[in-house]
């Protein structure tokens, strides 16, 4: 129970591998170097739902909370999502009439175009790509390789001892 996303991903990306079945990496993709770490594990597609969550293409209204402007996010497992019929089959007990929720009824920060988001994941897929001298996801899987780290040495490879600004 509870295995990591990357790890999933890898042991899955083993065991089917043989058999030539695409992997579908869902859930943990938060940035770009997500998307590309997914990849490099052995996905050969990544699912970003709440990445695009907050665009103008979305749907969901635009609130503002505190001077911030957000989006309604609902999460295909989520409560509200079954309650409209959608996913219903997928999060419910067969033949009971009740549903499991696994999603989120939450609010995500509105982000624009939907074209800035692909253009900033896209950017980021290059670098990582890059990186590795990796031309496709063919060349990804089988060049890239992954180093456990520690916490400090994650915290050493991220920007330190200044405050970030949003743009």
């Amino acid at each position: 129970m509870g295995v990591p996303q990357l790890t999933a991903i890898m042991d899955v990306a083993k065991a089917v591998k043989a058999n030539h079945v695409p992997v579908i990496a869902d859930g943990g993709i938060r940035f770009s170097g997500d998307i590309v770490k997914a990849l490099a594990a052995g996905a050969d597609s990544v699912m970003l739902g709440s990445l695009f969550a907050g665009t103008d293409e979305a749907p969901g209204e635009i609130l503002e909370v505190e001077g911030k402007k957000y989006k309604s996010y609902r999460g295909m497992g989520s409560f509200a999502a079954m309650q409209k019929g959608k996913a219903v089959d997928r999060y419910s007990h067969k033949g009971s009439g009740k549903h499991v929720a696994e999603g989120v009824d939450a609010l995500t920060p509105y982000k624009g175009p939907l074209a800035e988001v692909v253009f900033q994941m896209l950017g980021g897929l290059r670098s990582g790509m890059g990186y590795v001298g990796a031309k496709n996801i063919r060349e990804l899987h089988r060049k890239a390789k992954f180093i456990q780290i520690t916490q400090a040495g994650r915290e050493e490879s991220h920007p330190h001892s200044v405050i970030l600004k949003k743009l």
